[in-house]
């Protein structure tokens, strides 16, 4: 094995593998680090990919050349589009992914993929030189030098497992956390927060009364995350998921015995703060008292094993009482459980010490991604993985940066939000984050994306080709429609009048699909729609939408200017008179690239805003070039 490498990722689990699949594929000889080779890709929590937010952000991994979402497509046990009775906004994928097949197809990409080697050990320190990463210091000593590194460590730093009023240090499948790394992240200048996540238990499937549940089906269509539409499952074979409820029995229990659960008196020396929006059910039983019920959902973990996932009861209650938890629920009175719930607490960075880049701003060319800077999920960590191996070799490359912006995409939401407001919990993307949520959708990831991908070199010419394919039948039938009228003759208002008003006057096939009541189906009618039907859904959503888009766009040209208007580097913060003490603290903090940025951060309001632009007016010409 090389001692020399050009980027090291630590970390092997979804930030580690998109990004050291993006650094490789870029050409760069890449070295990713992991504990424990057959852990590659885990999915350590729920057997799922996607959902609200997550599953757009999917999308654009993959629009941007990533391989989450080709990788999902090949382990799909069901799959469905959630809100698709709702607006396009909020729609998103969410599929059960096979927890054998997932990281099995992962570690055969990872181990096929040239300029990348994988390395099982433990990095326990960073070789740092003028401030700048210059490689990494394994648990037995040896050093690996490289140009870049990225951490992807997820929970793994100084990680304790909470059971009742018990604490093991280990990770979680039990194996040997990172002792040290935190420990010299902090020596470095780092602020390391402590966090905390859970898990609930998984229940032989065979000791389920379903009869007791409501099934629940993935879609009747064929839906794929990637954009290469490739898919691998049968649709008229999906493994369905169930939906119980709690009972007040269920509550009883929790509240009988909250002071055994590790958050709630089990354990008094716990930090770590837990996720806000995916609480354990203890949580739930005080947070939200005035409930009845909370809904659960039954899912397969694997079509080799018959593991249920109880989605939404994880907890940290010592084993005798989670037992009686899950035996009272409905349909669960005689499961077994094969597998208990536990919490896990776990080091990570305070991310507001991150360049929009995912660089980190104390250390020249370390980059962080996932778990390790305050996120919760799957999708979020590799999103993360992506941009930090696309940035750390567009740097090698001395290229600019790929910055992606609020009203582009989710994983813009994301980094914006992790690197200006930091995070107290962990932090959970949700469609309520973006502002421009309906220009962010599930159907546009390509067209937002792909040519971004193109011209860093991770999409390949096949894919873009078919992408501006689709942009040319975009343009077409949106043409058709403009150039085709109707008029008010018998046969055609007698066809209309079972669905909308009949006409008056002539209309174009345009404006007639602007009516709520029309879509696609009725526009059929009057001319034939050769095109795919996601050139078909685009068109219809662009101009059922085009006033809100519209607004949207006008709304996101005021952010971008804002964007544009740059703080330079070296401003110092304590000579601008007037400024608030927290305004002063949280910009010195935060190191704002732009006046859109500053006026994002939390301590940081209007009024300040005014009174730096007088400053860099002043100081720096500022508006005036």
């Amino acid at each position: 094995m090389n001692e020399n490498y050009e980027i090291i990722v630590v970390g092997g689990g979804h930030a580690g593998c998109e990004a050291s699949l993006a650094s490789s594929r870029l050409g760069h000889n890449t070295l990713l680090i992991t504990g424990n080779k057959k852990n590659i890709a885990d999915m350590p929590c729920n057997p799922s990919i996607g959902g609200s937010a997550k599953g757009i952000v999917v999308r654009e991994i993959d629009a941007l050349g990533g391989e989450m979402g080709r990788n999902a497509d090949k382990g799909l046990l069901q799959i469905k589009m959630l809100n698709s009775a709702k607006g396009p906004a909020v729609q998103a994928l969410r599929a059960q992914a096979d927890k054998i097949t997932y990281p099995k197809e992962m570690l055969k990409t990872l181990e096929n993929q040239k300029n990348l080697q994988i390395l099982e050990a433990m990095v326990e320190d960073l070789i740092i030189e003028n401030n700048k990463v210059k490689g990494v210091v394994l648990s037995d000593g040896k050093k690996i030098y490289s140009n870049s590194v990225i951490l992807t460590t997820g929970t793994y730093l100084k990680s304790d497992i909470l059971v009742g009023d018990t604490r093991h240090r280990e990770g979680p499948h039990g194996e040997k956390p990172s002792n040290h790394l935190s420990d010299n992240l902090k020596k470095y200048g780092f602020k390391i927060i402590r966090l905390k996540t859970g898990t609930p238990q998984r229940i032989d499937k065979n000791t389920i009364d379903f009869s007791k549940t409501k099934r629940e089906d993935g879609d009747n269509k064929i839906l794929t995350f990637s954009f290469d539409n490739k898919y691998y499952y049968d649709v008229n074979n999906q493994q369905p998921c169930y939906l119980i409820y709690t009972t007040e029995k269920t509550h009883e229990i929790i509240r009988n015995n909250l002071n055994k659960s590790s958050m709630y008196g089990g354990l008094s020396d716990i930090k770590g703060i837990g996720p806000r929006y995916c609480p354990s059910i203890e949580d739930k039983i005080v947070r939200f008292s005035d409930k009845e019920r909370h809904q659960l959902f039954l899912e397969p973990e694997s079509i080799y094993y018959d593991d249920i996932y109880i989605q939404g009861f994880s907890t940290s209650m010592p084993h005798d009482i989670q037992e009686q938890m899950v035996h009272s629920l409905p349909g669960l009175e005689h499961a077994k459980i094969l597998k208990y719930a536990y919490a896990i607490e776990y080091d990570a960075i305070y991310p507001t010490q991150l360049k929009q880049t995912l660089e980190t701003k104390i250390i020249e060319n370390l980059y962080t991604a996932g778990q390790i800077n305050g996120t919760s999920g799957y999708e979020e960590a590799a999103c993360q993985g992506l941009i930090a191996g696309i940035n750390a070799s567009l740097k090698l490359q001395n290229r600019e940066p790929l910055i992606l912006k609020r009203n582009e995409a989710y994983i813009g939401v994301l980094i914006d939000d992790l690197v200006t407001k930091g995070v107290r919990d962990p932090y959970r993307l949700l469609t309520s984050r973006a502002e421009y949520r309906l220009l962010l959708r599930s159907d546009n990831a390509d067209l937002r994306l792909m040519e971004k991908g193109y011209n860093i070199g991770l999409v390949q010419q096949e894919k873009y080709d078919k992408l501006l394919l689709k942009k040319q039948n975009i343009k077409k039938l949106i043409d058709l429609l403009k150039d085709t009228k109707i008029t008010p003759k018998k046969e055609i208002n007698e066809y209309l009048k079972k669905y909308t008003t009949q006409l008056k006057d002539g209309i174009s096939l345009y404006n007639l699909l602007k009516r709520p009541e029309i879509t696609m189906n009725q526009i059929n009618h009057f001319i034939d729609l050769k095109f795919d039907d996601e050139v078909i859904e685009q068109v219809e959503i662009s101009i059922k939408y085009e006033g809100y888009i519209e607004k949207s766009n006008k709304e996101a040209e005021k952010m971008v200017d804002l964007e544009n208007k740059r703080i330079p580097e070296n401003i110092n913060y304590d000579l601008i008179h007037n400024l608030a003490s927290e305004a002063k603290q949280k910009l010195k903090e935060v190191k704002p690239t732009s006046i859109g940025q500053a006026l994002r951060i939390s301590g940081v309001n209007p009024a300040d805003i005014s009174i730096l632009m007088i400053y860099l007016k002043k100081e720096y010409n500022y508006g005036n070039k």
